[in-house]
């Protein structure tokens, strides 16, 4: 006779989860972040607090800011463990759509259990309940189907017996790795089962080293013996691979330059001589010079975002290749790449031992010399007259001054990103950016979740008054926990990316900076003010000396630090030509000369876009 054990839904699914670890023997799932509704508080709150000392639960102060939590910690924990995230059935649960699509973007796994309606339907409708008038199986957890890698819905209670080893294998599988949806309804969450009692026994969650096809590694090998000038674009794959290493070592034996994107900036930290620095759009010039003349552009673990390849205007030799490693075939087969399907170190390492003693020609260490000194020089703290503001760069300088080799900058949207990727030198592991999705409002909770991941490390949250006004209220949470990050307050008034872009696409500035706005009077926001009613250190910086001054200050605090800093909002990141175009459309018609212009330049960039090999 099978021996069972005689739960509620909601208390299965907790033991179950607290037992699943990882290879290193921590949990998978660390723990749960909740905010209560009557759609999970009678039924998985109830199991969440018997449980509370072996499945911690945080209480959060938005949903979609908890997930941003959850996966920013997941991202910095190489993908090894994730957090889950509990809501009510009707606001809360659509507030985890946009956090469960940036999940998705960057292939991040997150668990999330929203509640749902009574699966017996006896009081539908329920407070809250989205009614789809022409399908009764419909709730508003739906709206999370297309961005979750994997959806179910628990409507009994013995569905917790296939449903969560489903999560589990899509969290932990490289390939298919992302958010998972369990829409949990609220009647089924207090219902009682006996469960098999050997369903509840620790079980390790492998993740898999995908092995390459060894033809496949042969045809990129031959590939890459006949090229003269190959470069590699270095993606987040080779992090989560856990291929820093091997990727450093292979680059330096063929003398293949690295290029970076958002993602896999700092798999090389920026003193290793075959790093060049950000491709494409917010590129370097010495990245962007040899993109352009490679004859083989070799992609480790990316998705050749349209921001890392100009749109598709960047690799402009005639004879170039495209040759793509991932785990994913989706990603491995775009824009007619010869695909590796495989783990990265893995395939690196494959690959390296077919080519020998090969070594490329296309390195040019005076160009990446002379780069580093324009970034050197455009970061510093350069004599300002009287009123006028710092730009970011110079923010960037001053903060790369102020910290050591153990900072992790991070940040997600904005005018930081491309400044960041473009401007600062991270050490290896020292960037952390959420750009697959761009999510303003991702930086304060992103940051909490960082600095939970990476305890050891100095965690620099760039945020800029946009995104600050986005979300902020994770702030208050960090100061509860006693969670120490330094948060860098970028003030321009305004949205001062998206307005630069506005008027490079030929339009007037308009409702982006609060001076273009249509309001009845200009704000002056208090931020220090604001950050400090939430329990934050909170000062205003005059100057570049006196931010360099306070970041030096806050190191060492038990709690979080806010530096507001007023900047230049028509300033941009980049310096001389060094990036490259990015697809926005512009009108075709229009009756300004800046707006003819830009239409014109906009052709012209479209007829060299190459979107196949």
């Amino acid at each position: 006779m099978t021996n069972t054990i005689r739960l509620t839904a909601a208390q299965a699914m907790v033991k179950w989860l607290s037992a699943q670890m990882n290879e290193d023997g921590a949990r998978f799932v660390e723990g749960i972040w909740g905010i209560f509704g009557h759609g999970n508080v009678a039924g998985l709150g109830e199991a969440l607090e018997k449980a509370r000392q072996d499945f911690p639960t945080w209480r959060g102060q938005n949903e979609q800011t908890m997930a941003h939590t959850a996966i920013a910690y997941s991202k910095a924990k190489k993908r090894r463990q994730a957090m889950a995230v509990t809501s009510s059935i009707g606001p809360g649960a659509t507030n985890l759509v946009t956090a469960a699509a940036l999940a998705h973007v960057n292939r991040l796994p997150i668990l999330l259990i929203p509640g749902d309606v009574f699966a017996n339907r006896r009081p539908d409708p329920v407070l809250q309940q989205v009614e789809d008038f022409e399908d009764g199986t419909v709730s508003a957890n739906d709206c999370l189907r297309p961005v979750s890698r994997y959806f179910d819905r628990i409507s009994r209670p013995e569905h917790l017996l296939t449903a969560l080893p489903r999560a589990m294998a899509t969290m932990t599988d490289p390939a298919t790795c992302g958010p998972v949806t369990l829409a949990f309804c609220q009647d089924t969450q207090a219902e009682a089962y006996d469960y098999p009692a050997e369903f509840f026994e620790p079980r390790v969650w492998r993740i898999r080293r995908p092995q390459p096809d060894q033809r496949e590694i042969d045809d990129v090998a031959a590939l890459i013996l006949s090229a003269r000038k190959p470069v590699i674009v270095a993606g987040g794959g080779v992090i989560y691979s856990e291929a820093e290493q091997t990727l450093a070592d292979f680059a330096a034996r063929h003398g293949i330059p690295v290029v970076e994107t958002q993602a896999g900036k700092s798999a090389l930290a920026q003193s290793h001589p075959m790093n060049y620095g950000a491709s494409g759009v917010d590129g370097s010039a010495a990245a962007n010079a040899l993109s352009t003349e490679a004859d083989l552009v070799i992609g480790v673990g990316t998705r050749f975002q349209d921001f890392t390849t100009g749109s598709w205007v960047l690799f402009k030799n005639p004879g170039r290749r495209l040759v793509s490693i991932n785990v994913a075939a989706y990603d491995a087969v775009k824009h007619g790449a010869l695909p590796v399907m495989g783990d990265a170190k893995i395939a690196l390492e494959a690959i390296s031992s077919a080519l020998d003693t090969y070594q490329a020609d296309g390195a040019d260490p005076a160009a990446r010399a002379a780069w580093l000194d324009a970034v050197t020089h455009h970061c510093r703290d350069r004599a300002r007259a009287p009123g006028e503001l710092p730009t970011d760069a110079e923010v960037i300088g001053a903060v790369q001054r102020a910290t050591g080799e153990d900072a992790i900058a991070m940040c997600a949207a904005g005018t930081m990103p491309g400044a960041l990727k473009l401007l600062w030198q991270p050490s290896q592991g020292g960037y952390h950016m959420e750009y697959g999705f761009s999510c303003m409002g991702y930086e304060i909770a992103g940051a909490m979740g960082l600095k939970l991941a990476r305890p050891e490390r100095e965690v620099i949250c760039f945020v800029g008054d946009g995104s600050y006004m986005m979300a902020n209220s994770e702030l208050a949470t960090a100061v509860m926990r006693r969670v120490p990050f330094t948060v860098i307050l970028t003030d321009n008034r305004g949205y001062g990316c998206i307005n630069r872009l506005q008027q490079g696409c030929g339009g007037a500035p308009f409702n982006n900076l609060y001076r273009d706005s249509n309001v009845e009077h200009q704000p002056d926001i208090d931020f220090v003010a604001h950050a400090a009613s939430m329990g934050a250190v909170a000062v205003k910086a005059a100057d570049i000396s006196a931010l360099e001054a306070e970041i030096a200050a806050a190191r060492g605090r038990d709690t979080p630090t806010v530096i507001v800093i007023d900047t230049d909002p028509d300033i941009g990141p980049g310096f001389g030509d060094a990036g490259h175009w990015w697809d926005v459309a512009v009108p075709e018609v229009g009756s300004t000369d800046a707006l003819k212009r830009a239409y014109t330049a906009y052709l012209d960039n479209k007829q060299r876009q190459r979107l196949v090999n």
